[in-house]
């Protein structure tokens, strides 16, 4: 699984005109799925980004977890953190889950993170959505859990 991680002041997500998440502080999560992860990489990832640390403390040393400030979580899939940009100019995504796989393991991460005590909005899986954010630093941080 792939996340990019931002803090921001605000995001939301909007589909089909109307407000489907949105968070007044905290993390806006992209959160890509490749064939072959499973509930492993899930936990990994909840644990990595309920637990990050990037907010700053009164030093300004970024030191503040999203439990510390009261943060909140708007998770959005994001299939395309999978793309293959190697050959010609049109990236390919067959690495990037099928959404059979891919649902259970995106609605089990917002799952996990709700269960950390986190207030969690989403947007729609596969859904043409409209993102928008108010990056906070700006502090993002990618997280591959092949990499973990």
């Amino acid at each position: 699984m792939r996340a990019v991680v931002t803090r921001v002041k605000r995001a939301s997500v909007v589909i089909d005109g109307r407000l489907a998440g949105k968070t007044d502080g905290g993390f806006l999560v992209l959160l890509g799925v490749k064939e072959g992860d499973g509930p492993a990489q899930v936990e990994k990832l909840v644990s990595k980004i309920t637990q990050l640390r990037i907010f700053e403390d009164e030093a300004g040393k970024m030191n503040r977890s999203l439990a510390d400030v009261g943060g909140s979580l708007l998770v959005v899939s994001q299939f395309t953190l999978y793309a293959d940009c190697k050959k010609g100019n049109r990236p390919s995504f067959i690495a990037a889950a099928r959404p059979e796989t891919a649902i259970p393991l995106y609605e089990s991460f917002i799952a996990g993170c709700r269960e950390k005590g986190f207030h969690v909005e989403t947007g729609e899986f596969g859904a043409d959505m409209q993102v928008a954010s108010v990056n906070d630093g700006p502090v993002t941080i990618i997280y591959d859990t092949d990499a973990l």
